[in-house]
This record gives structure tokens, C-alpha cells and sequence, in this order.
């Protein structure tokens, strides 16, 4: 009920934030996954003929992808009905300030990615590559195709599940900094299936996600607007997609990371 939102937090409310953050991320993975297999069989009810999805030309593959965050987005909304959580995350019109907090943010995301790309090079630890980026580079194309996709679907889908749903209710149970700690750890290890690579690799891949997290539940918490780190993380995930094309097409500035 509502009401539970407002109760002094238990041990056992504690125990349960943790059970239903991961439960969510397992929810919202098995949703997308179904909602990926209805995008699949329409797709061939249309007379489209694939082996799989990178056998797509770039219009279906993109709208494929988003498709798939709808399975997130559903996860989300199903679980403030059931919980009857209707205030736990807030979104507005961005003011001036939020808006100089989201450039700050991209600065921010990009100076924490090439300092812990420095750290992990001179360990000797090479980064998985996230699957998008993988297909992408066999027909670069489509990364300028996924750009529209990660502006109104994956970051708003990623965000309002790891940062407003799962932050919001760490922030319930345990305050702000553990639930900033928690949801970007939780967010970091959603990550590891769309991984190509080592285990290794992928622990890589996971740490610098988690830590690029840090900075976007920080964003939230700052400006209590859902829409800020929604925005940093779309203009981030869209920077990576355009230089990831630009490398593929002749030149050499590429950014792996999307968290």
C-alpha cells in the first residue's frame, strides 16, 4: 500500500528492497527477452527472413532493439502498481540548472571512462564489447539508427528501472549513498549477458558500467528529475554510437562503453 511507503524501514523492508531489486532486473531481462521473441515473430509474419537478429537491415534491427526496452519499461510499471508506489521516482521539465548538470555529467562520465580505460590498459585487461557494438560494426549503419532508439527507449527504460524504481527503494530502506551504491552495482552486473568476450573481459566491462552508474544515480539524487540522467545517459550511449560509426567508416576515435 501506499502507506508502506512512509513506514521507518525494518530489517526485513531492508531484506526485501534487496530481493525485489534483483527480482526486478530479472524480471526486466525476461521481459525484454519475451518482448524481443513478439518483435521476431512479427517480423517474419511480415515476410522478413533472418537467421538472426544481425542479419537485419538497419530500420528492423532498430526497431527490433527498442522493442526489446519495452520488456524493461513494462517491469518497471508493473511493479509500482503492484507495490502502489506512484512517488517513488520524479521526473519535470528540466530547469537551467539540470541542464548544466547534464553537460556536467557527460564531462564527468567521460573523464571517469578514460581514467579507468588508463587503469585497466596498464593492468593488461581488455574490455568485452557490448553485442549492439558487435552487430553495429558489421554494417555500420545502424549505429546511426540506434540513436533515435536510445533516446526514447533505452536510457529512459534503463534509468526509470535502475535508478527510479531500484534506487528509489535502496533510497527507502537504506538512504542515499547505499542506494546509489546498490542500484549502479545491480546496473553494472545487467549488463553481463549482452557481453562478447572473456570473463575477464566482462568483469571489466561491468565494473566501468557500474561506476559510470555512480555518476548518473549521483545526477539523480542531485536534481530529484529522473530526466537528468536519462538525458546524460542517452547523449552518452549516442556519443558511443556515433563514434563506433565514424571508426567503422575510416577514421579512429571509437568509445566502447554504454552503460
Amino acid at each position: 500500500m501506499a502507506s508502506d511507503y512512509y513506514r521507518v524501514p525494518d530489517w526485513e523492508t531492508r531484506l526485501q528492497t534487496l530481493s525485489h531489486g534483483v527480482g526486478l532486473v530479472v524480471a526486466g531481462v525476461v521481459l525484454s527477452l519475451v518482448a524481443a521473441t513478439i518483435g521476431i515473430t512479427l517480423f517474419q509474419g511480415l515476410g522478413l527472413t533472418f537467421e538472426t537478429t544481425a542479419d537485419l537491415a538497419p530500420l528492423p534491427y532498430a526497431t527490433l532493439n527498442a522493442i526489446q526496452f519495452l520488456g524493461y519499461y513494462a517491469a518497471s510499471l508493473l511493479y509500482l502498481r503492484w507495490r502502489d508506489y506512484p512517488d517513488l521516482f520524479r521526473v519535470a521539465l528540466p530547469s537551467l540548472r539540470d541542464l548544466a548538470l547534464v553537460v556536467a555529467g557527460f564531462v564527468a562520465l567521460y573523464a571517469l571512462a578514460y581514467a579507468l580505460t588508463v587503469v585497466f590498459s596498464a593492468l593488461g585487461i581488455e574490455s568485452a564489447t557490448n553485442s549492439v557494438v558487435d552487430q553495429g560494426r558489421e554494417d555500420p549503419v545502424r549505429f546511426l539508427y540506434l540513436i533515435p532508439v536510445t533516446f526514447l527507449f533505452v536510457a529512459p527504460a534503463e534509468e526509470i528501472l535502475f535508478r527510479g524504481v531500484i534506487q528509489g527503494m535502496f533510497r527507502r530502506a537504506y538512504g542515499v549513498v547505499p542506494a546509489v551504491v546498490f542500484a549502479s552495482a545491480i546496473f553494472g552486473l545487467g549488463h553481463w549477458l549482452a557481453l562478447l568476450g572473456s570473463d575477464t573481459g566482462k568483469v571489466r566491462y561491468v565494473v566501468v558500467a557500474a561506476m559510470l552508474g555512480l555518476v548518473l544515480g549521483a545526477l539523480y539524487e542531485l536534481t530529484e528529475n529522473i530526466l537528468v540522467p536519462i538525458l546524460v545517459h542517452a547523449v552518452w550511449n549516442s556519443a558511443s554510437f556515433v563514434s563506433n560509426y565514424v571508426d567503422a567508416t575510416g577514421a579512429i576515435w571509437v568509445v566502447d562503453l554504454l552503460p
